[in-house]
């Protein structure tokens, strides 16, 4: 399975920017699908991730202002993220995994996201 990341971008404090992860490949029911950021320096965080029933998590950091969602059928993963602060400046990786057989775990390539103040 390859995910592949889009939709960053340079955008103003206030913004809003959309990230899409598409996957190629096959997935399979009950796995959980998130979105992780990192910037240099610092560990990579979650941001918020989604089950395949619909269940969503967030960080406290975005809550409230980003929605993350998902198409089970088409394998792709959205992350809106709206009023964007300079804070949320990152390079934003997906994520699906399985922690039952079949188990898997895999990556995006990133995509870079800078909010300017």
């Amino acid at each position: 399975v390859q995910l592949q990341a889009s939709g960053g971008g340079l955008v103003q404090a206030g913004g809003s920017l959309r990230l899409s992860c598409a996957a190629s490949g096959r997935t399979f029911s009950g796995d959980t699908w998130g979105w992780y950021r990192q910037v240099p320096g610092k560990q990579r965080e979650l941001v918020a991730t989604v089950t395949s029933g619909g269940n969503t998590d967030y960080a406290d950091s975005v809550e409230g202002r980003f929605t993350i969602s998902r198409h089970n059928l088409e394998n792709t993963m959205w992350l809106q993220m709206n009023s964007l602060q300079p804070q949320d400046t990152a390079v934003y990786y997906c994520n699906t995994r399985r922690v039952w057989p079949p188990k898997y775990n895999y990556w995006g390539q990133g995509t870079l996201v800078t909010v300017s103040s």
